[in-house]
């Protein structure tokens, strides 16, 4: 049974947000929320984006970009694994079928 959400005090550019989540999942809200907070606070002192909604969709495209490049290296691990267990496991019958 999921706990009840309560709200999270997240500081994103010196702005204050109150986010509903569950208790088990906070900690990675707060991480996400750091990594968001320096990502902008990162563009918006490099002086290359102006506007902060201008930052908040730079840094979340980054962030996606990002995201995509990790499930696209995932499927190509998980791919190599399997064949690597089918190998395996072919390798195993050939051992177990012999006299």
């Amino acid at each position: 049974m999921s706990q009840k959400p309560q709200p999270v005090s997240l500081t994103i550019m010196g702005k204050e947000y109150k986010i509903a989540c569950d208790p088990d999942e906070q900690d990675d809200l707060i991480r996400s929320a750091h990594q968001l907070d320096a990502q902008m606070s990162k563009m918006r002192d490099a002086g290359k984006v102006s506007g902060s909604d201008r930052i908040a969709v730079m840094a979340a495209l980054n962030l996606a970009h990002e995201l995509q490049l990790i499930k696209t290296q995932n499927a190509l691990l998980t791919r190599n694994l399997n064949e690597c267990l089918v190998k395996l496991s072919q390798k195993i019958e050939n051992v177990l079928e012999k006299p």
